[in-house]
Protein backbone atom coordinates (compact mmCIF):
# COMPACT_ATOMS: atom_id res chain seq x y z
CA UNK A 1 0.00 0.00 0.00
CA UNK A 2 1.47 3.44 -1.21
CA UNK A 3 0.11 6.82 -0.51
CA UNK A 4 -2.47 7.47 -3.52
CA UNK A 5 -1.62 10.29 -6.00
CA UNK A 6 -4.14 12.60 -6.21
CA UNK A 7 -5.39 12.67 -2.86
CA UNK A 8 -8.49 14.39 -1.36
CA UNK A 9 -9.11 13.71 2.32
CA UNK A 10 -12.44 16.08 2.47
CA UNK A 11 -13.92 14.18 -0.81
CA UNK A 12 -13.03 10.23 0.66
CA UNK A 13 -14.37 11.19 3.83
CA UNK A 14 -17.79 12.66 2.19
CA UNK A 15 -18.04 9.45 0.25
CA UNK A 16 -17.42 7.57 3.44
CA UNK A 17 -19.99 9.51 5.09
CA UNK A 18 -22.46 8.38 2.25
CA UNK A 19 -21.17 4.94 2.16
CA UNK A 20 -22.36 4.59 5.95
CA UNK A 21 -25.26 6.32 5.67
CA UNK A 22 -26.69 4.40 3.00
CA UNK A 23 -29.61 2.10 3.69
CA UNK A 24 -27.84 -1.05 4.30
CA UNK A 25 -24.41 0.19 4.15
CA UNK A 26 -22.12 0.76 1.34
CA UNK A 27 -18.83 -1.52 2.24
CA UNK A 28 -17.98 -2.01 -1.30
CA UNK A 29 -17.40 2.34 -1.15
CA UNK A 30 -15.43 1.71 2.28
CA UNK A 31 -13.04 -0.81 1.23
CA UNK A 32 -12.18 0.63 -2.10
CA UNK A 33 -11.25 3.83 -0.03
CA UNK A 34 -9.61 2.71 2.99
CA UNK A 35 -7.48 -0.15 1.34
CA UNK A 36 -6.22 2.17 -1.28
CA UNK A 37 -4.84 4.76 1.32
CA UNK A 38 -1.91 5.12 3.29
CA UNK A 39 -1.84 4.75 7.12
CA UNK A 40 -1.02 8.88 7.12
CA UNK A 41 -3.66 9.48 4.75
CA UNK A 42 -6.38 7.44 6.32
CA UNK A 43 -5.46 9.62 9.74
CA UNK A 44 -6.06 12.57 7.40
CA UNK A 45 -9.69 11.36 6.32
CA UNK A 46 -10.64 10.48 10.03
CA UNK A 47 -10.13 13.99 10.71
CA UNK A 48 -12.19 15.31 7.84
CA UNK A 49 -14.75 13.08 8.61
CA UNK A 50 -15.02 14.11 12.22
CA UNK A 51 -15.06 17.78 10.83
CA UNK A 52 -17.92 16.32 8.87
CA UNK A 53 -20.10 13.79 10.75
CA UNK A 54 -19.33 15.55 14.05
CA UNK A 55 -18.39 12.18 14.78
CA UNK A 56 -15.29 10.10 15.25
CA UNK A 57 -14.91 7.82 12.22
CA UNK A 58 -13.67 4.62 14.29
CA UNK A 59 -17.10 4.87 16.33
CA UNK A 60 -19.08 5.48 12.95
CA UNK A 61 -17.41 2.27 11.03
CA UNK A 62 -17.50 -0.03 14.21
CA UNK A 63 -21.02 0.66 14.27
CA UNK A 64 -21.40 -0.03 10.55
CA UNK A 65 -19.64 -3.18 9.85
CA UNK A 66 -19.36 -6.50 11.82
CA UNK A 67 -17.17 -9.59 11.35
CA UNK A 68 -13.81 -10.11 9.91
CA UNK A 69 -14.46 -7.03 7.92
CA UNK A 70 -14.96 -4.82 10.58
CA UNK A 71 -11.54 -6.38 12.23
CA UNK A 72 -9.84 -5.78 9.25
CA UNK A 73 -11.15 -2.16 8.25
CA UNK A 74 -10.78 -0.66 12.18
CA UNK A 75 -7.01 -2.64 12.04
CA UNK A 76 -6.32 -0.17 9.17
CA UNK A 77 -7.10 2.94 11.22
CA UNK A 78 -4.52 2.47 13.48
CA UNK A 79 -0.44 2.87 12.71
CA UNK A 80 0.89 -0.06 12.49
CA UNK A 81 3.04 0.03 16.24
CA UNK A 82 -0.99 0.73 17.36
CA UNK A 83 -2.04 -2.22 15.86
CA UNK A 84 0.69 -4.90 16.46
CA UNK A 85 0.27 -3.36 20.55
CA UNK A 86 -3.52 -4.12 20.17
CA UNK A 87 -3.03 -7.54 18.80
CA UNK A 88 -0.65 -8.37 21.94
CA UNK A 89 -2.53 -7.00 24.10
CA UNK A 90 -5.84 -9.11 23.05
CA UNK A 91 -3.34 -12.28 23.20
CA UNK A 92 -2.91 -11.76 26.36
CA UNK A 93 -6.41 -10.70 27.96
CA UNK A 94 -9.14 -12.70 30.03
CA UNK A 95 -8.91 -16.69 30.52
CA UNK A 96 -6.23 -17.95 28.93
CA UNK A 97 -2.85 -16.95 26.25
CA UNK A 98 -3.15 -16.69 23.04
CA UNK A 99 0.25 -18.14 21.81
CA UNK A 100 0.48 -18.38 18.41
CA UNK A 101 -0.54 -14.56 18.38
CA UNK A 102 2.14 -13.92 20.10
CA UNK A 103 5.24 -15.58 18.83
CA UNK A 104 3.73 -14.60 15.19
CA UNK A 105 4.11 -11.22 16.82
CA UNK A 106 6.94 -11.07 18.75
CA UNK A 107 9.13 -13.52 17.07
CA UNK A 108 8.95 -11.74 13.66
CA UNK A 109 9.59 -8.22 14.23
CA UNK A 110 12.47 -6.17 14.15
CA UNK A 111 14.37 -4.76 16.73
CA UNK A 112 13.23 -0.92 15.76
CA UNK A 113 9.49 -2.55 15.44
CA UNK A 114 9.77 -3.91 18.81
CA UNK A 115 11.21 -0.47 20.56
CA UNK A 116 7.89 1.24 18.69
CA UNK A 117 5.64 -1.45 20.25
CA UNK A 118 6.77 -1.11 23.63
CA UNK A 119 6.48 2.70 23.38
CA UNK A 120 3.03 2.64 22.09
CA UNK A 121 2.08 -0.33 24.59
CA UNK A 122 2.99 1.85 27.37
CA UNK A 123 0.92 4.64 25.90
CA UNK A 124 -2.10 2.81 24.96
CA UNK A 125 -3.03 0.86 28.20
CA UNK A 126 -0.07 2.63 30.88
CA UNK A 127 1.26 -1.11 31.49
CA UNK A 128 4.84 -2.35 30.16
CA UNK A 129 4.56 -4.94 27.65
CA UNK A 130 7.61 -6.72 29.42
CA UNK A 131 5.45 -7.28 32.46
CA UNK A 132 2.48 -8.31 31.00
CA UNK A 133 4.39 -11.05 29.13
CA UNK A 134 5.98 -12.18 31.84
CA UNK A 135 2.97 -12.37 34.17
CA UNK A 136 1.39 -14.31 31.19
CA UNK A 137 4.24 -16.83 29.95
CA UNK A 138 6.17 -18.91 32.10
CA UNK A 139 9.68 -21.24 31.89
CA UNK A 140 12.13 -21.05 28.93
CA UNK A 141 9.20 -19.87 26.50
CA UNK A 142 8.54 -16.39 29.21
CA UNK A 143 12.79 -16.04 28.79
CA UNK A 144 12.33 -16.32 25.27
CA UNK A 145 9.92 -14.03 24.64
CA UNK A 146 11.13 -11.60 27.26
CA UNK A 147 14.90 -11.59 25.71
CA UNK A 148 13.17 -10.68 22.05
CA UNK A 149 10.91 -7.54 23.67
CA UNK A 150 13.91 -5.82 25.67
CA UNK A 151 15.36 -5.59 21.94
CA UNK A 152 18.63 -6.60 22.61
CA UNK A 153 19.20 -7.25 18.77
CA UNK A 154 22.27 -6.45 16.92
CA UNK A 155 22.58 -4.17 13.96
CA UNK A 156 23.27 -5.60 10.70
CA UNK A 157 26.81 -4.49 10.18
CA UNK A 158 28.70 -4.51 6.58
CA UNK A 159 31.67 -6.14 8.36
CA UNK A 160 30.89 -9.95 8.08
CA UNK A 161 32.68 -11.25 11.94
CA UNK A 162 33.66 -14.85 10.22
CA UNK A 163 35.08 -16.08 13.82
CA UNK A 164 31.67 -15.18 15.53
CA UNK A 165 29.43 -17.04 12.56
CA UNK A 166 31.75 -20.28 13.11
CA UNK A 167 31.65 -19.62 17.48
CA UNK A 168 27.56 -19.07 17.40
CA UNK A 169 26.93 -21.89 14.90
CA UNK A 170 29.44 -24.43 17.52
CA UNK A 171 27.59 -23.18 20.65
CA UNK A 172 24.40 -23.95 19.14
CA UNK A 173 25.34 -26.95 18.42
CA UNK A 174 26.73 -28.06 21.75
CA UNK A 175 24.11 -26.15 23.52
CA UNK A 176 22.01 -28.64 21.32
CA UNK A 177 21.96 -32.09 19.35
CA UNK A 178 25.74 -32.33 20.65
CA UNK A 179 24.86 -33.22 24.57
CA UNK A 180 21.94 -34.49 26.32
CA UNK A 181 19.57 -32.04 27.18
CA UNK A 182 19.45 -28.26 25.79
CA UNK A 183 21.40 -25.51 27.12
CA UNK A 184 18.21 -23.10 26.36
CA UNK A 185 20.05 -20.24 27.76
CA UNK A 186 22.74 -20.18 25.10
CA UNK A 187 20.16 -20.94 21.92
CA UNK A 188 17.86 -17.77 23.58
CA UNK A 189 20.83 -15.39 23.80
CA UNK A 190 22.14 -16.49 20.01
CA UNK A 191 18.55 -16.23 18.84
CA UNK A 192 17.48 -12.98 20.04
CA UNK A 193 20.63 -10.81 20.13
CA UNK A 194 22.27 -11.33 16.98
CA UNK A 195 21.56 -9.56 13.80
CA UNK A 196 19.48 -11.16 11.43
CA UNK A 197 21.74 -11.45 8.44
CA UNK A 198 24.61 -12.76 10.89
CA UNK A 199 22.38 -15.34 12.16
CA UNK A 200 21.40 -16.81 8.50
CA UNK A 201 25.35 -17.24 8.27
CA UNK A 202 25.43 -18.75 11.33
CA UNK A 203 22.43 -21.25 10.52
CA UNK A 204 24.86 -21.95 7.44
CA UNK A 205 27.83 -22.78 8.73
CA UNK A 206 25.86 -24.88 11.48
CA UNK A 207 25.57 -27.56 9.01
CA UNK A 208 29.21 -27.99 9.26
CA UNK A 209 28.57 -28.96 13.14
CA UNK A 210 25.43 -30.46 12.72
CA UNK A 211 24.16 -33.81 11.05
CA UNK A 212 20.83 -31.73 11.48
CA UNK A 213 19.75 -28.42 10.12
CA UNK A 214 18.81 -25.35 11.96
CA UNK A 215 14.93 -26.88 11.97
CA UNK A 216 15.57 -29.82 12.51
CA UNK A 217 17.41 -29.78 15.46
CA UNK A 218 14.74 -27.21 16.87
CA UNK A 219 12.20 -30.11 16.67
CA UNK A 220 14.54 -32.74 18.02
CA UNK A 221 15.08 -30.37 20.98
CA UNK A 222 12.58 -28.37 22.23
CA UNK A 223 8.89 -28.98 21.99
CA UNK A 224 5.38 -27.21 22.59
CA UNK A 225 5.26 -22.97 22.55
CA UNK A 226 9.64 -22.99 22.44
CA UNK A 227 9.52 -24.83 19.56
CA UNK A 228 7.45 -22.70 17.70
CA UNK A 229 9.30 -19.51 19.05
CA UNK A 230 12.61 -21.04 17.32
CA UNK A 231 10.77 -22.17 14.56
CA UNK A 232 9.39 -18.78 13.82
CA UNK A 233 13.12 -16.97 14.41
CA UNK A 234 14.72 -19.50 12.12
CA UNK A 235 12.41 -18.83 9.24
CA UNK A 236 10.80 -15.92 9.69
CA UNK A 237 7.69 -16.88 7.83
CA UNK A 238 4.11 -16.80 7.91
CA UNK A 239 1.36 -18.99 7.94
CA UNK A 240 -1.95 -18.68 6.91
CA UNK A 241 -5.30 -19.31 8.91
CA UNK A 242 -5.97 -16.83 11.38
CA UNK A 243 -2.91 -14.52 10.75
CA UNK A 244 -3.62 -13.26 7.69
CA UNK A 245 -5.92 -10.63 8.50
CA UNK A 246 -2.62 -9.76 11.06
CA UNK A 247 0.05 -9.37 8.25
CA UNK A 248 -1.88 -7.92 5.85
CA UNK A 249 -2.81 -5.43 8.08
CA UNK A 250 0.65 -4.42 9.78
CA UNK A 251 3.00 -5.14 6.93
CA UNK A 252 1.33 -3.93 3.81
CA UNK A 253 2.91 -0.57 4.44
CA UNK A 254 6.64 -2.35 5.92
CA UNK A 255 7.61 -5.42 3.50
CA UNK A 256 4.34 -7.21 2.11
CA UNK A 257 5.98 -8.27 -1.32
CA UNK A 258 8.68 -9.99 0.81
CA UNK A 259 5.63 -11.24 2.78
CA UNK A 260 4.18 -12.18 -0.52
CA UNK A 261 7.41 -14.23 -2.17
CA UNK A 262 8.18 -16.04 1.07
CA UNK A 263 4.59 -17.18 1.74
CA UNK A 264 4.59 -18.85 -1.95
CA UNK A 265 8.12 -20.00 -1.39
CA UNK A 266 6.62 -22.14 2.44
CA UNK A 267 3.70 -23.19 0.92
CA UNK A 268 3.95 -23.84 -3.05
CA UNK A 269 1.34 -20.81 -3.85
CA UNK A 270 0.92 -17.66 -3.56
CA UNK A 271 -0.98 -15.34 -0.82
CA UNK A 272 -3.21 -14.17 -3.06
CA UNK A 273 -4.56 -17.05 -3.96
CA UNK A 274 -4.60 -18.22 -0.65
CA UNK A 275 -6.83 -15.61 0.27
CA UNK A 276 -9.24 -16.49 -2.99
CA UNK A 277 -9.97 -19.67 -1.50
CA UNK A 278 -10.19 -19.43 2.55
CA UNK A 279 -12.40 -15.91 2.18
CA UNK A 280 -14.98 -14.78 0.69
CA UNK A 281 -17.45 -11.64 -0.32
CA UNK A 282 -16.00 -7.95 1.08
CA UNK A 283 -13.65 -9.42 3.81
CA UNK A 284 -11.79 -11.19 0.91
CA UNK A 285 -12.09 -7.77 -1.86
CA UNK A 286 -10.74 -5.82 1.08
CA UNK A 287 -7.65 -8.40 1.39
CA UNK A 288 -6.74 -8.61 -1.76
CA UNK A 289 -6.59 -4.83 -2.37
CA UNK A 290 -3.92 -5.02 0.38
CA UNK A 291 -2.45 -7.86 -1.18
CA UNK A 292 -1.92 -6.06 -4.44
CA UNK A 293 -1.93 -8.58 -6.88
CA UNK A 294 -0.93 -12.50 -7.31
CA UNK A 295 2.66 -13.89 -7.57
Amino acid sequence: VVPVYDFNPEEDAAKIETAIKTKGIDEQKIIEILTKRSCSQRAEIAFEYEKRAKKDLVSALKGALSGSLEHLILGLMKSTAQYDASELKSSMKGLGTDEETLIEMVCSRSKEELMEIKKVYREMFKKELEKDVSGDTSGDFAKLLLALVQAKRDEPSNVVDYEKIDNDARSLYEAGVNRKGTDVTTWISIFSERSVPHLQKVFERYKRYSPYDIKESIRKEVKGDLEKSFLTLAVRTLGYRDVVTRIIVSRCEVDLMKVRTEFKRNFGKSLYQTILEHTKGDYQRALLNLCGGDD
